[in-house]
């Protein structure tokens, strides 16, 4: 299917969820109704804020909840029509009361911060509005900027980073371990699968990555959520290697060199929603669902949890409306065709038992200590539709780092020293070996590539349940680690969910 047909398929299904929801006519899906008040460009300042405000998914509902935005203070970055979502900056302390206080309160379902400190990035000029239409740069080589260390590797949870001197197929351990060198000698994946890598980027000056972004469906949703797909913008901050990492373990061609992904034939988006200071705020991963879903994407993979909280409460002012602005784009996405694979967190923590957490918020305001996080999620993993991922060494063990727990976890993949792309700027040899279930995830999103390629009707749940079915069982260890209980069946526990993905078997099992 080529990207003009998938976007028309979007359009058309968009249009018919608009219908169902009660709204008048599919030219919603581009933007606000022109009855709006105009987008301003709301600046990073002492004191401003930013926030969602949740609606009715309507063009009508969006376009007077941007009006109490306005008179409550406020500046709208950009709206979401189609999931009732409008994301929005103010310096009035008393925002979110005022908005709930205001005319259109009625209409509200929520409203609150996406942080607990000011807004420090800008906004870019160009936004999603009606008549937007994709711009299609000219290609041409991108270089970024100049980095000399893995600078940010702790925020970005790795746990192991080194440098690999003659990085070759053959000792890629993990590829072996899931069947992905044979699966891709049989079938690389379809170039019409499209993959978002939602991350800080994608350096696709890299020789194993050259040809594999289609720069025409990237971009950046950092600046306050509003998506820049100008020339270059999908490039990584100085620094950053995280993305481009990911990007080879999904997509890296075989090209008699260097390493081979796990679906080496298919197309990347770099989307990033990882801003220069190292936060992936709801605005911006909002924006990348939203994105993907718009652009017809296959698949997206999510190697981060959403910040500032490491786990979200519904019953918190300070996160609730942030929690149900990213669900419904995560939902979204979904019903527009696209199949999720998140990474199941570092921090060794049974995700099915939760009691408290030390280590949020993480943006500079101060973590709170022992934070009750009975029924809170860790975004995006936790949510419907997601597919969890757990990380598993190369004796076949889980990680030590992985977080866990039997019914959160859906599948596992390795996620020990996994070699793969990394910007030569940043290490000449344009390799490294980095640990963590962020590596774990990628893998997951490349086999569910090869199952659209190899099922290219089935729906989001088909895949999962493909992905599931044909994984490799695990048992739990004899002896699982201290303090961590391993509970579950052979064929569905905590520590591997419904076992090690399995590439080989998506391109050979009907």
């Amino acid at each position: 299917m080529t990207h003009a047909h998938r976007r028309a398929r979007r359009t058309a299904a968009a249009a018919l969820a608009l219908a169902l929801t009660g709204a008048a006519t599919a030219t919603a899906v581009a933007g606000p109704a022109s009855a709006a008040p105009p987008i301003t460009r709301p600046a990073p300042g002492e004191g401003v804020m930013s926030y969602v405000v949740n609606t009715d998914a309507t063009p009508a509902a969006v376009a007077r909840v941007r009006v109490a935005v306005a008179r409550a203070g406020g500046s709208t970055v950009v709206d979401y029509p189609e999931i009732g979502v409008v994301v929005a900056r103010s310096a009035n302390a008393d925002f979110r009361d005022d908005v709930l206080a205001g005319h259109f309160s009625s209409l509200v379902d929520s409203v609150g911060p996406t942080r607990t400190v000011p807004v420090v990035e800008g906004v870019p000029g160009r936004w999603r509005g009606p008549g937007r239409g994709p711009q299609r740069p000219e290609m041409r080589d991108l270089l970024t900027g100049d980095a000399s260390a893995l600078g940010g590797a702790a925020a970005l949870g790795v746990v192991d980073a080194t440098a690999v001197d003659e990085p070759v197929e053959a000792v890629q351990w993990d590829m072996a371990a899931i069947g992905a060198d044979e699966a891709n000698a049989i079938e690389p994946g379809s170039p019409d699968v499209v993959v978002g890598v939602l991350d800080d980027g994608i350096d696709d000056s890299h020789p194993d990555l050259a040809g594999q972004v289609d720069r025409s469906l990237s971009g950046d949703c950092t600046g306050g959520g509003r998506f820049d797909g100008s020339e270059g913008a999908y490039l990584p901050f100085p620094g950053g290697y995280h993305g481009t990492h990911v990007a080879g373990t999904i997509a890296a061609k075989r090209d008699g060199q260097g390493v081979v992904g796990v679906a080496p034939g298919v197309t990347l988006a770099a989307v990033k929603v990882v801003s220069a200071e190292g936060f992936i705020y709801p605005e911006s991963a909002i924006c990348g669902f939203m994105h993907a879903a718009e652009e017809g994407f296959d698949v997206t993979n999510n190697s981060y949890y959403v910040d500032p909280w490491e786990f979200w409460c519904d019953d918190e002012v300070s996160q609730a409306a942030a929690r149900e602005a990213v669900t419904r784009a995560v939902a979204y996405a979904e019903s527009q065709g696209v199949v999720s694979a998140a990474a199941a967190g570092n921090s060794a923590y049974d995700l099915a038992d939760k009691t408290t957490s030390s280590s949020s918020p993480n943006d500079g305001s101060g973590a709170i200590a022992d934070r009750d996080v009975r029924g809170c999620v860790d975004m995006p993993t936790e949510l419907p539709g997601v597919v969890t991922v757990s990380a598993t060494q190369q004796d076949g063990a889980r990680s030590t780092f992985s977080n866990y727990g039997v019914g959160v976890i859906d599948v596992a993949a390795p996620g020990t020293r996994v070699i793969s792309t990394i910007p030569q700027s940043i290490l000449p040899s344009g390799y490294a070996a980095l640990s963590g279930t962020s590596m774990a995830s990628p893998h997951v999103a490349g086999v569910l590539a090869l199952l659209k390629t190899t099922h290219p009707d089935a729906t989001p749940a088909e895949l999962r349940a493909l992905l599931e079915e044909q994984a490799t069982d695990v048992p739990c260890p004899a002896t699982p680690y201290a303090g961590q209980p391993c509970t579950g069946s052979p064929q569905d526990n905590g520590y591997f969910g419904e076992g090690l993905v399995d590439a080989l078997a998506a391109v050979t099992v009907s």
